[in-house]
């Protein structure tokens, strides 16, 4: 302030001069402070991402450097993250997840300390094209901690490695259990879904275009009567077709879940169901007809009047079966009875390890071994017979040549240059499936689902005998799996038999063969 008396005036000169120093100092000082939060910052953090969206980073003499212009910071940004994140490309996280670069230079000047620290520095190594310093710190991190990957993973990688939570209902996150919740209200089971349908009817489909009429619809307009017996019809000619039926729309579901009629007609039937099942021998090995006498025993009725009573046989232990161990429900039984299936054929994969002969001019610290895999092939028809084979060959160049024609024409190595002729080694043989034969005084439940193959051997004088479980594997396939019980091996010239141990067997599977037709032969 001037010493001035107040009374005395100031000239305009002196005001303005006055006013022009203060307004130098004012500029000074707001020019001081906007500078040192400029220099106490990166030069990379410029522009308008602001600094609390990404994790603060200790200031080290690689940031003390001329600030960059903005426009320059923001494109170096864009550039380095357009692209999308591979696994070992070393980065961290924001708080919200997207990724921020980190200064190479930060890595190498660190010294590391911790597991992860000298994983992150190897990384970085990796990157650079440095792969002996990587590999080296790759070691050092993994003798610190054997976990160190995944300690990598859960810190630069959070999101892609912790699963989801799915909660479709918007419920609160207090409910303990939010998979209980169901956009459409509680779930239904599978019989009260089906119910469901009861009253539904076949509906036509919409029109393609709007304002037009819908296409026609026949099959809405018929009568339950006729609808029923052409699913059944259906059913008769391929089974696998007339259950993919009930895809077509909630009425066929309802019928073809339903409708007991049509699956009792399959179950008597001879070409899906237990009508073509074979409980009695009915040929010989080599595939003669039984010789008649052996099959009536003390009997003095004819053959087609004993092949009759066995029928009459089958189908009441059929009617006895569907209500004492499958609810009276003949699509359950269809299911879970044991029977042979025909369209297709069993196999078998084996693999086993064998060691191999060590080098006797060179020092090995390790034997050879040997992987050996082979297949075992069981084909089945309905009049008895089967086919049985064990080779190298895989299922592509076997299954399709697996028939009756191809194996006479290959007997005793015939016609050898055919492509055929990979089961010139299979046996003709019979088979059948358990029954109150076996076990008369046994419960009907207890004594099925045995299976008996009887073939040739690998000479005249020798016969073969497998003993067969029916099992199923997985949850949707039924009577898709055979399962070892024993094979033994006879000789008929000094009646021994001889059992043989299955260390390596493993169980059949059934695998569908097109060429064999909807129902086998």
């Amino acid at each position: 302030m001037s010493s001035e008396p107040h009374n005395i005036e100031q000239t305009p000169e002196k005001i303005q001069s006055e006013l022009e120093t203060f307004r130098a100092q004012w500029r000074a000082e707001v020019t001081a402070r906007s500078k040192k939060p400029e220099a106490s910052q990166p030069s990379s953090q410029a522009g308008p991402s602001s600094s609390a969206s990404k994790p603060p980073r200790k200031p080290d003499a690689s940031q003390k450097r001329t600030a960059v212009p903005k426009g320059a910071a923001q494109l170096e940004d864009d550039d380095e993250y357009v692209q999308g994140h591979a696994f070992d490309e070393l980065s961290t996280h924001g708080a919200a997840g997207e990724p921020v670069r980190v200064e190479s230079s930060e890595v190498d000047n660190k010294e590391p300390e911790t597991a992860l620290e000298f994983y992150e520095k190897a990384v970085d190594r990796e990157t650079t094209g440095k792969l002996g310093d990587s590999l080296r710190l790759y070691r050092k991190a993994f003798r610190m901690d054997s976990r160190v990957d995944q300690d990598y993973k859960n810190k630069h990688f959070p999101g892609r490695w912790k699963p989801a939570q799915i909660n479709p209902s918007n419920a609160p996150i207090t409910v303990p259990n939010v998979a209980q919740h169901s956009l459409d209200g509680p779930t239904l089971s599978l019989p009260d879904l089906i119910a469901s349908f009861a009253g539904m009817s076949v509906q036509g489909s919409t029109a393609e275009v709007e304002g037009m009429p819908t296409p026609p619809c026949p099959i809405s307009d018929l009568p339950d009567e006729i609808l029923l017996h052409i699913l059944r019809d259906v059913a008769i000619l391929d089974v696998g077709d007339f259950v993919r039926l009930s895809q077509v729309c909630k009425r066929f579901a309802y019928l073809i879940a339903t409708e007991d009629q049509i699956w009792r007609r399959v179950c008597l039937g001879s070409e899906f169901g237990f009508g073509s099942m074979v409980y009695h021998w009915q040929k010989e090995i080599t595939w003669e007809t039984l010789d008649p006498e052996l099959q009536l025993g003390e009997n003095l009725c004819g053959v087609e009047e004993l092949q009759q009573r066995r029928a009459d046989e089958s189908e009441a232990t059929t009617h006895a079966l569907i209500h004492t161990l499958y609810a009276s429900s003949w699509l359950k039984m269809f299911r879970q009875r044991p029977r042979i299936r025909f369209n297709g054929c069993y196999i078998s994969t084996v693999n086993y390890i064998r060691a191999g002969q060590a080098s006797g001019h060179h020092i090995t610290w390790n034997s050879p071994v040997h992987i050996v895999t082979y297949y075992r092939y069981l084909r089945f028809f309905r009049d008895g017979a089967v086919i049985s084979l064990l080779t190298t060959d895989e299922p592509k160049d076997v299954v399709h040549h697996l028939t009756k024609d191809n194996l006479m024409q290959h007997q005793n190595n015939g016609a050898p240059h055919l492509p055929s002729a990979v089961i010139s080694g299979a046996l003709k043989g019979r088979w059948r499936l358990s029954s109150t034969i076996d076990n008369p005084d046994g419960d009907l439940a207890d004594v099925e689902g045995d299976l008996f193959v009887e073939t040739n051997g690998v000479g005249p004088k020798y016969m073969y005998r497998m003993e067969l479980s029916l099992k199923s594997a997985g949850k949707a396939a039924k009577n898709n799996k055979l399962m070892w019980k024993g094979f033994w091996s006879y000789n008929k010239l000094t009646d021994d038999w001889g059992e043989f141990t299955l260390k390596n067997d493993k169980a059949f599977y059934f695998s569908r063969v097109k060429s064999y037709g909807f129902r086998g032969q």
